[in-house]
């Protein structure tokens, strides 16, 4: 089957560079949503408590049940608030206050320019007073910068309304609040941090998407992905591989079959613009659901050990690439 290894050193490197910025890990929250981008979520969980962080943040409440005694507060995006010891809630909508389970922990989250989720500026009054009627227990406030990871100045003006939003939340009477807006990007781009928590999820695994001038954390991957052989055969000279016959052998080779396809996450693509492998080979004609072919007899081959080059090749994001593998791919810690 193929597998993946997970470089500990590395995503501890990652930390570093993070808390350098942050001044402490106690102020990373790692995100850990959609299997930990994935990396795999209890297997990533485990080794960011191991290194001293304190706080997650994942999507759904089944995914903070799996890890909930690896950290001391853990933030659920997008699931029902009900009232719980280690879990707080984002509310994204007044909706959300009144459906909420009094006693609920909470995290207001303010559109300051996302235009995604989250209340309004002018819903601002009205949510802080429906969480105190409703009995809420509002323990952070925070906002998502959009282009952060962009050479322009939205990042700032995000900023600047996040700041009045601060202040209109001690206004309200609101105390010991956490406030968080800084995502990989912002706290890898700014040069002082002033919040108490910044929400790392790509950085931590080892990507960037800033551009190069903001790009200075030297951060490196921690997933790699490889497959291993299936079958191995003796192409004649004008012989065709797979589905189509998309690819016609120029000479007498040895091409092989490797257990990673589309149905375990990896990006099909365009046989007409074959990926190159992490070992330099060009996957022959196109990815079936279960197998690529390659032009070897190697028993294992690394596919990926950057999905930065990968989702160059594709036309994508890192985000994508290594979000899409299926979480039953075999993972192992080096």
């Amino acid at each position: 089957m193929a597998f993946i290894t997970i470089n500990k050193e590395n995503f501890y490197h990652n930390l570093n560079q993070i808390a350098l910025k942050t001044g402490s890990a106690d102020k990373i929250a790692i995100v850990l949503k959609d299997n930990a981008y994935g990396h795999g979520l209890e297997l990533m969980a485990k080794l960011a408590s191991e290194f001293g962080i304190k706080h997650a943040v994942v999507r759904k409440k089944a995914e903070a049940d799996a890890i909930r005694s690896l950290f001391q507060t853990i933030l659920v995006l997008g699931d029902t608030i009900i009232k719980d010891k280690v879990c707080s809630f984002a509310i994204n909508s007044l909706e959300d206050i009144e459906q909420a389970q009094k006693g609920a922990k909470v995290e207001l989250k303010v559109d300051t320019g996302m235009h995604r989720n989250g209340i309004a500026l002018d819903e601002l009054e009205e949510a802080l007073r429906s969480i105190k009627e409703k009995g809420l227990e509002l323990i952070g406030v925070m906002t998502h910068f959009r282009s952060a990871d962009e050479l322009s100045s939205e990042l700032f003006w995000q900023q600047k309304r996040f700041e009045a939003v601060k202040e209109s939340v001690k206004n309200a009477g609101f105390t010991n609040i956490r406030f968080h807006s800084y995502n990989s990007a912002a706290i890898l781009r700014m040069k002082s941090f002033d919040e108490d928590l910044v929400r790392v999820g790509i950085g931590a695994y080892g990507y960037s998407e800033l551009p190069v001038p903001f790009d200075e954390a030297p951060l490196k991957p921690v997933l790699t992905l490889y497959a291993k052989k299936v079958a191995t055969r003796v192409l004649k000279k004008g012989q065709r591989v797979g589905y189509g016959g998309d690819f016609t052998a120029p000479k007498k080779m040895t091409v092989s079959t490797y257990d990673l396809g589309y149905g375990d996450g990896w990006c099909r693509g365009d046989s007409s613009k074959p990926y190159i492998t992490a070992e330099g080979l060009p996957v022959l004609g196109r990815v079936s659901m279960d197998f690529i072919a390659l032009e070897s007899d190697k028993e294992e081959l690394c596919v990926m050990n950057d999905a930065q080059e990968a989702a160059k090749q594709f036309g994508t994001i890192s985000y994508e690439i290594t979000t899409a593998l299926n979480s039953d791919i075999e993972k192992s810690v080096i």
